[in-house]
């Protein structure tokens, strides 16, 4: 297999018909979907009126990682990008492994706006036709066998949308977003006639449960998901007709519409709050998920008003309640598509993946995978409370990469054309690299539990697959080293925390940690000198993952009712290791092959790390 792809050739097969402002509407309709049905209840839950801040916050950390994508997305458009920019930076190991995580984050997003389709309009299926498509668990709502099968068929509409091609999806989108844009807006200002500032002051204050609340708010609750939408614009920008414009306004414009949508719908809501007729004690706010308005929030707080006006605006609500996680759905599926695409590019995947049909100009192979297996999460995760952290935490790994790859680019062609040049990139950069590890770090113990546990599977699948297809380690030994990690790998994730719980967590994460270790030098021992160069460049991800994996379960994030590190210590240690593993990624970075036939490279191929500092221009 050729070490070097010719992308250009290959992404110029998909049709460039997108606008800014069709562009623009992909990334708004992506962060308008089931994010502002769920999240105001969902979060509120968490931190109580304090999550107004959380929103606010978490705009501002979504910005630095866009700001530092815009910069690379303007100056190298691709199909499916975020996946695929690591690579030229860091090589195929941390590649495989970052893209990895982007699969996992964008199939179960397909399936979490599936989720809340069903969900939201279970209620009105019920009275209608007795049918009951969730049923209420312990602590939130659930779908039962038939809401499943429901949900499996939204996910098909989902497909029959993209398949039809990229004109027809950003027409189609265009008109559903400013749908989606209007709903909410009116949603906020009528939830303010029935307004009661009590609920921001009575039941334990502004922030009743404690400000670490407040950040935890942030990576479990949905708000850093309903923000996601904003990689659209980088992700699509491949086919857009002006890329080196559009993608900076949709990355950056789309993030600062929706932020002010959010924070008015959050304040609203609060405001709106009835505590009895969501049958929870006055001031409990964590029994929320688990309360009667957990299936439809805003519009149980619409119908709690007992205005009439407000009553008939319901019915609108209920229709965009299917509209919109729906529209974000299919969002989702193409841009997952997207993402097998760019990872087949890169040898990661098979190159059945790059296929793009000759009438539809996507790539369809890659919406048939996403639909099967975002299928198959419904049945670990049936509701949207359950499956939202691991959906928002998965996603936020691949982020890490954002402001090291900025910098490696920097470093190796100073002096290529950029459209949109960040400044300030050198407090920017290390500051989109803490929103990511932050987030990823108030994600909590519970949710990072299944997120090391999947994300780290790629690590034997790159020995098992891509390693040997490129050439980077024989295949003889690859297979039994990648076969056997795989299977230590998952003995040890099911005899710990996530299966049977037989050890203590220190043991666990000890064992863990060394598995990690072992396999990582075994396959280094093995690989050729680029390969090694390949497993080098990712040491800072995995370390710092699993830094973050430990300090979650001593810190305020963790299972302990007093845990070691209480708030704010902990955050500041988890900031402290963050900072630590930017300047690591930005000097583990180099000049792949695939950087050089990307872009006009001006280092020689030899260039060692201090070699590309002494390139870039600060």
């Amino acid at each position: 297999m050729a070490e070097v792809h010719d992308f250009e050739q290959a992404d110029g097969k998909l049709r460039r018909d997108l606008s800014v402002q069709q562009l623009l509407f992909i990334s708004i309709g992506s962060i308008i979907g089931s994010g502002w049905l769920f999240a105001v209840l969902s979060a509120g839950a968490v931190a109580g009126p304090a999550v107004i801040v959380s929103w606010v916050l978490a705009a501002v950390l979504v910005s630095f990682m866009a700001l530092n994508y815009a910069e690379t997305g303007s100056m190298l458009p691709r199909s499916g990008g975020i996946a695929r920019y690591c690579y030229l930076t860091h090589g195929g190991y941390l590649g495989f492994l970052l893209s990895w995580s982007m699969l996992l984050g964008g199939v179960t997003t397909v399936a979490i706006e599936a989720l809340a389709v069903v969900q939201y309009s279970s209620g009105y299926v019920a009275d209608w036709t007795g049918l009951e498509l969730t049923a209420q668990g312990e602590d939130s709502s659930g779908l039962t066998a038939l809401g499943r099968v429901v949900a499996v068929g939204a996910m098909l509409v989902f497909f029959v949308v993209n398949i039809a091609g990229i004109r027809f999806f950003a027409r189609f989108n265009q008109w559903v977003s400013w749908w989606k844009l209007i709903i909410p807006v009116l949603t906020f200002l009528l939830l303010f006639v029935t307004f009661d500032g009590a609920n921001f002051t009575s039941y334990g204050g502004f922030a009743p449960q404690g400000w670490g609340a407040m950040f935890n708010a942030i990576a479990v609750s949905g708000i850093v998901f309903a923000f996601q939408g904003f990689r659209e614009g980088v992700n699509f920008g491949g086919e857009s007709r002006n890329p080196q414009r559009d993608i900076f306004i949709a990355t950056v414009g789309s993030v600062a519409i929706c932020a002010v949508i959010y924070v008015l719908l959050q304040v609203a809501f609060v405001g709106a709050l009835d505590w009895v007729a969501a049958g929870v004690s006055p001031g409990n706010w964590s029994a929320l998920e688990g309360s009667a308005w957990a299936n439809q929030p805003l519009y149980a707080a619409l119908e709690s008003s007992g205005a009439a006006l407000l009553g008939a605006f319901g019915v609108f609500l209920l229709i965009d309640a299917v509209i919109s996680p729906a529209g974000t759905g299919w969002i989702y599926l193409g841009d997952t598509a997207r993402t097998f695409y760019g990872m087949a590019l890169h040898g990661s995947l098979p190159s059945v993946f790059a296929r793009v049909g000759e009438r539809s100009r996507v790539p369809w192979l890659g919406m048939v995978a996403c639909l099967v297996v975002g299928c198959a999460f419904f049945l670990p995760f049936p509701g949207w409370y359950k499956l939202i952290g691991f959906t928002s935490s998965t996603a936020v790994v691949t982020y890490l990469a954002a402001a090291p790859q900025l910098q490696v680019m920097r470093r190796a062609a100073p002096n290529a054309p950029r459209p949109f040049f960040l400044r300030g990139a050198g407090v920017v950069s290390p500051l989109g690299f803490l929103a990511a590890s932050m987030i990823l770090y108030w994600s909590g113990y519970e949710v990072l539990q299944g997120v090391v546990a999947s994300v780290f599977v790629a690590l034997p699948l790159y020995a098992l697959y891509q390693g040997p297809r490129h050439g980077r380690v024989p295949s003889h030994v690859s297979t039994w080293l990648g076969a056997g990690f795989l299977f230590v790998w998952v003995a040890t994730q099911v005899a710990g925390p996530l299966g049977f719980d037989t050890m203590p967590f220190p043991i666990f994460w000890t064992l863990s940690a060394v598995e990690v270790v072992a396999f990582t030098w075994a396959l280094r021992r093995s690989c050729t000198t680029e390969g090694r160069r390949e497993v080098d460049a990712a040491h800072w991800a995995i370390a710092l993952t699993m830094a973050l994996y430990l300090l979650s379960f001593y810190g305020a994030y963790g299972v302990a009712d007093h845990p070691v590190l209480p708030f704010p210590w902990d955050s500041v240690v988890a900031a402290v290791l963050g900072l630590a593993a930017y300047y690591w990624a930005v000097g583990s970075g180099y000049v792949t092959q695939q950087l050089r036939a990307s872009i006009p490279v001006e280092v020689p191929e030899s260039a060692t790390p201090s070699q590309l500092r002494e390139n870039s221009h600060g």
